[in-house]
């Protein structure tokens, strides 16, 4: 007799999930109401889902991606503030997508990627001043798009949304500017990408010397760019060239030298001239020979009228060239050299006993004059200037056919004068304690102004055409600056910062588009 024992496995039917207990719902819609967290599960079939009063505030990636067939989603008056990126993933299907009347303040750039089905978007009344650049991109069909309601900020951060609603098939019902200013009130429709400025500029650091300098100038010679350095380490006098390949300042050659303080380079007839200043051992001037490729010493400075040179400057005058040194010492006197075919001669010495820091040549009102800065003396210049202290270094720059001096002081404000045809006349104080260097320049349109510091940070300036006066722009940190000079050179505008307690800098200049944040 043969048992069979036969085993039964009865098959249990699914469990249906059931209507969250903060909803009601249909066969196939759902409407929460006070729920504290998006639920887990629905029941199959769902196509529309309703939120409000809702008691969380952050929408999270993937929120609804376990409900893959809606088509209509309405998040309507809840306490939501932040829609995180992929918040909607997972629902390739939906069409209709409503969150309005919430406290929405920011939207990730990809909280909507994914909806390649949506074609009508609601963000009314909310509390949006931005949104970010390409946030509607890939939303193909989008045929509806409603965005008022919101404070819109109307800056270079929605210079992409004017420009989309521009070009966009969507529509787009008016929506209005809260601020600036000179936007309020004013319809996003009705502006246009050209009337937001969002280009700017930054000044990063691009190259670093590992040496102190003094003193630093950038020159042009056989068609390649070259920067002197007067390095403080060694007291060379140091030539470096830049390299268009590797797109760096490489060392091209030292002038041996005791105690370079300045080393100023001047190309007479095609031929370089480099006039070497040290504190001992004599001032002298080297001429460049292509042959053994090297500076050979031509001509000494006087010692006896230049004791303690500080600053060397050149100018054309009348088709002849000269050269003044700064002379700092008391029993020294700032001397002028003038250039005939065979080398630069003694051609005037100026006021002795002034210990200068600095000498400056403009063109002023058609004549040729000469700035003398004195550290120790009160400035003076022919009653032209007002009469001031603790003058470390005056530079001039033109803007737009106007001459302007900028007057550095270690102690007191630095002052920007502009001349009225008799005189200068001081029309800006900038705070400028432990400066000894100014530096005016241009790149581009942009004219800037720098100060550097002993005691903190160096200020870039950026001149204000509407104002016409210098805004503080961006701070530097460099270690007791004392020269700069601008290169532009392969498409690269780079500031050269001669550093005395710390690594001489190179920086780039940088144009920033504002509105691709």
């Amino acid at each position: 007799v043969f048992v069979f024992l036969v085993t039964f496995k009865y098959a249990t039917k699914a469990k249906i999930p059931r209507c969250p207990a903060t909803c009601s719902c249909t066969k196939d819609s759902a409407f929460c109401v006070d729920t504290k967290a998006i639920p887990k599960s629905f029941p199959p079939g769902i196509i529309s889902l309703t939120m409000v009063n809702a008691a969380f505030t952050t929408i999270p990636e993937g929120a609804f991606s376990h409900l893959n067939l809606l088509q209509f989603l309405l998040l309507n008056s809840n306490t939501f503030t932040m829609i995180n990126d992929d918040a909607f993933a997972g629902l390739s299907h939906l069409q209709y997508l409503f969150i309005e009347n919430n406290d929405i303040q920011a939207l990730s750039k990809h909280t909507f990627r994914g909806l390649k089905s949506l074609t009508h978007l609601s963000l009314s009344n909310n509390n949006l001043q931005t949104l970010p650049r390409d946030l509607f991109k890939n939303l193909d069909i989008l045929t509806d798009l409603d965005l008022r309601g919101n404070s819109f900020h109307c800056d270079c951060k929605v210079k992409w949304l004017v420009d989309w609603i521009e070009k966009t098939n969507t529509t787009v019902p008016a929506v209005y500017c809260a601020s600036p200013f000179e936007f309020q009130g004013r319809r996003i429709h009705d502006l246009a990408p050209r009337d937001f400025n969002c280009i700017s500029a930054d000044f990063a650091v691009y190259e670093t010397f590992p040496f102190h300098s003094v003193s630093v100038e950038s020159y042009n010679f056989n068609d390649d760019q070259f920067v002197a350095f007067a390095q403080t380490d060694t007291g060379y006098c140091t030539a470096y060239v830049w390299d268009h390949v590797e797109m760096v300042f490489r060392k091209f050659h030292n002038i041996t030298s005791r105690s370079a303080v300045y080393c100023k380079p001047v190309v007479i007839n095609n031929t370089l001239h480099m006039v070497v200043a040290q504190l001992f051992g004599g001032s002298h001037i080297y001429k460049w020979e292509e042959g053994p490729q090297r500076f050979i010493k031509i001509q000494d400075i006087d010692t006896t009228r230049v004791r303690k040179p500080n600053f060397v400057e050149t100018f054309l005058l009348d088709g002849e060239w000269y050269f003044v040194v700064a002379d700092s010492s008391k029993a020294g006197s700032t001397s002028i050299y003038r250039w005939n075919s065979n080398g630069f001669y003694s051609h005037q010495s100026l006021h002795p006993w002034h210990r200068d820091t600095h000498v400056e040549y403009i063109d002023a009102g058609g004549k040729p004059h000469l700035i003398l800065s004195s550290a120790q003396k009160q400035f003076t210049f022919h009653s032209q200037i007002t009469e001031m202290a603790d003058v470390q270094m005056v530079k001039h720059f033109w803007v737009r056919r106007a001459l302007y001096l900028c007057l550095t002081r270690f102690i007191g404000d630095s002052k920007i004068m502009r001349w009225e045809g008799q005189r200068f006349v001081e029309i800006q104080t900038l705070p400028s304690r432990g400066s000894m260097v100014v530096y005016p320049f241009t790149v581009g349109p942009r004219q800037y102004l720098i100060l550097g510091s002993d005691f903190s940070f160096s200020r870039v300036y950026l001149w204000d055409d509407l104002t016409q006066r210098f805004k503080p722009f961006q701070e530097l940190n460099m270690r007791a600056p004392r020269a700069f000079s601008l290169i532009s050179v392969d498409n690269k505008d780079i500031l050269l910062a001669a550093s005395f307690k710390g690594n001489t800098l190179a920086y780039q200049h940088l144009l920033v588009d504002l509105s691709a944040k």
